[in-house]
């Protein structure tokens, strides 16, 4: 089923599915591209018991809003493991080398890799509920690329092995009943189990066997119809507690394409946020999402002849991103620079409160308790630059407060952190630990950050004297007492 959702989002897969595939400076010789393949990898059975390999098995639950006709179509994406074998003619006869050079040109023995991608379905939620179980095979091939010399005589050839593929990709559906989110109504909703799962036959393998009988970057994109995917980051409150106990291994689905769609999934191997997207600038694809694009293309730029070369001789990918990164113009690299996007900007801020004045009035939960921002032109030019905090004095984080849950909380305030939302792995650590305010802060956009130390951490008093918080929204705290009076006026 045509789903222009689903065209879209296959924009951000793609960077999923290649995530690590090569990192700078792009060389085989470099050490970091000696251990691969780090991401979505669903190794042979037994291999990960056996130390050679990753656990055979993901899966993902989410939850499903279907109507009469709804049907799921189901896109397992993964690459599949290609050696290249440089093999060198002499004598009548090819033999293995670690690299070729014929003229100008060179090859270097490495490990490529090819994209798959299975499609299955349309199912009926019929078909859902009663489970099902796909077969995914993928055929292994050999293939030779023969090398000439000027003169036209065989000198090489490049010897690409693939090995096959078993797997199985599982689904299964059932619906919601009320009682299982707090006696709320859950009418219409349905909690889907997706699988995906190596089935090679089992035996003792080592650990380069291993690699070229896994799934690698596995990932999968579900598309619906006549039925829309609940957020599991930020579900609608009738859904909470169905989201809570949806379960994941080893992947996290996420809403795919643009913002407002709910028709497309994205169970991905990386923990992303919903409607993850690739930055319009970023036109060249340097397989490593998690470093800043303009600092590694300055890097490439810098490399000298001899490292670009081996990295063009290392993979036809590699030569890409050399080639790419010397094409690009002033213009475009200065797209790199300097992007600056407002995640708020649709967002109406509320009214703001004159300093203590919210108190007694029973301002609403997170509700900053400072004067408004002053707009940029409007405050007295000062020598200080606009980022430095004594360009403002409209806040003070140390004495600043922000209301939760009625209470009013500052500075040595006691919380308990509970992250949500965009919460990452080191935020979920933090879950249920109490903790002490150090600050409270407002950025330009109107959001409120409220800075902790874990009381808990051994290191507590050496972060707050280097200054290193940890720093949640308001909604992700729980007061356990009242801001200690400071007797300087400000709230408490």
């Amino acid at each position: 089923m045509m789903n222009p959702t689903l065209s879209l989002a296959r924009a951000i897969a793609d960077a999923v599915l290649y995530e690590g595939y090569l990192l700078y400076p792009y060389r085989a010789s470099s050490q970091k591209n000696q251990s691969r393949w780090q991401f979505g990898i669903l190794g042979p059975p037994g291999a990960a018991a056996a130390g050679a390999g990753e656990e055979s098995t993901m899966f993902a639950d989410t939850l499903l809003r279907s109507g009469p006709d709804a049907r799921l179509e189901v896109h397992l994406r993964f690459l599949q493991l290609q050696s290249r074998t440089c093999e060198k003619f002499d004598d009548g006869t090819f033999s293995p080398v670690p690299a070729l050079q014929i003229g100008a040109a060179r090859w270097l023995t490495w490990d490529e890799a090819t994209e798959q991608e299975i499609t299955l379905g349309p199912f009926t939620l019929d078909q859902l509920a009663g489970g099902l179980i796909t077969a995914v095979r993928v055929p292994g091939a050999e293939e030779t690329e023969l090398l000439y010399d000027a003169a036209g005589a065989a000198a090489g050839r490049l010897v690409r092995r693939r090995q096959p593929l078993l797997g199985e990709v599982r689904l299964g559906a059932s619906a919601l009943h009320d009682s299982a989110d707090g006696g709320e109504s859950v009418s219409g909703l349905l909690r889907l189990r997706v699988s995906a799962v190596n089935t090679a036959a089992g035996r003792t393998v080592q650990k380069q066997e291993a690699i070229a009988l896994s799934f690698i970057g596995t990932h999968l994109l579900l598309s619906v119809q006549d039925a829309d995917f609940i957020s599991l980051l930020d579900p609608p409150e009738n859904a909470r507690a169905a989201a809570a106990a949806c379960s994941q291994h080893r992947c996290w689905p996420v809403l795919a394409g643009p913002e407002g769609q709910s028709d497309v999934l994205l169970i991905s191997p990386i923990i992303l946020y919903d409607h993850p997207a690739v930055a319009p600038e970023s036109s060249v694809a340097l397989y490593d999402s998690t470093e800043i694009d303009e600092i590694l293309t300055l890097r490439v730029l810098t490399l000298t002849e001899d490292e670009k070369a081996e990295a063009r001789a290392t993979d036809p990918r590699a030569a890409a991103i050399i080639d790419r990164c010397e094409a690009m113009s002033d213009d475009q690299l200065q797209a790199l620079h300097g992007i600056l996007r407002n995640p708020h900007a649709e967002v109406a801020l509320e009214p703001d409160f004159e300093r203590g004045a919210g108190i007694l009035g029973g301002p609403r939960d997170g509700a900053a308790l400072t004067p408004a921002f002053p707009a940029l032109g409007d405050s007295p030019l000062t020598e200080a630059p606009w980022w430095d905090p004594a360009a403002d004095s409209s806040v003070r984080p140390e004495t600043d407060a922000v209301v939760i849950k009625g209470v009013p909380v500052a500075r040595g305030s006691r919380v308990v952190v509970m992250p949500r939302r965009r919460a990452d792995a080191q935020d979920l650590f933090s879950a249920g630990q109490s903790a002490r305010v150090t600050g409270v802060h407002f950025d330009v956009d109107g959001s409120t950050h409220v800075a902790v130390v874990i009381e808990a951490d051994p290191a507590a008093e050496l972060q707050e004297w280097y200054g290193r918080y940890l720093y949640f929204s308001p909604d992700e705290l729980e007061p356990l007492d009242p801001v200690p009076a400071t007797g300087n006026g400000k709230e408490t």
